[in-house]
């Protein structure tokens, strides 16, 4: 694992899915209060780009089919055979937001 630097909690907004990327992976940065989840921006659907995506509290549906993730566990919320997505542990470190990648 390699712990990356990839924002400052100061410049994501609360309830607006954010994409970065380093290492060459497309991450989905989602700021809920004064929580930071991380997840892959790809929808274990088809594709789509959950970066377009719509935030509720802690799901994060995907613009293309509506595909509901959780951002605590990666787990499909709906629909209910829906694969997970790869999720990324994060620290919040002196307004700085890092996550570990593979």
């Amino acid at each position: 694992m390699s712990r990356r630097r990839v924002a400052r909690l100061e410049d994501l907004p609360a309830g607006q899915p954010t994409l970065v990327e380093t290492e060459g992976a497309r991450v989905v940065l989602s700021r809920v209060n004064d929580d930071v989840f991380a997840c892959s921006d790809e929808c274990a659907h088809q594709g789509g780009p959950l970066s377009e995506g719509r935030l509720a509290g802690t799901r994060l549906t995907c613009p293309w089919h509506g595909w509901m993730y959780d951002l605590k566990s990666g787990t499909c919320l709906m629909p209910s055979r829906g694969g997970p997505v790869v999720t990324y542990p994060v620290t919040i470190e002196a307004g700085e937001v890092w996550i570990e990648v593979p």
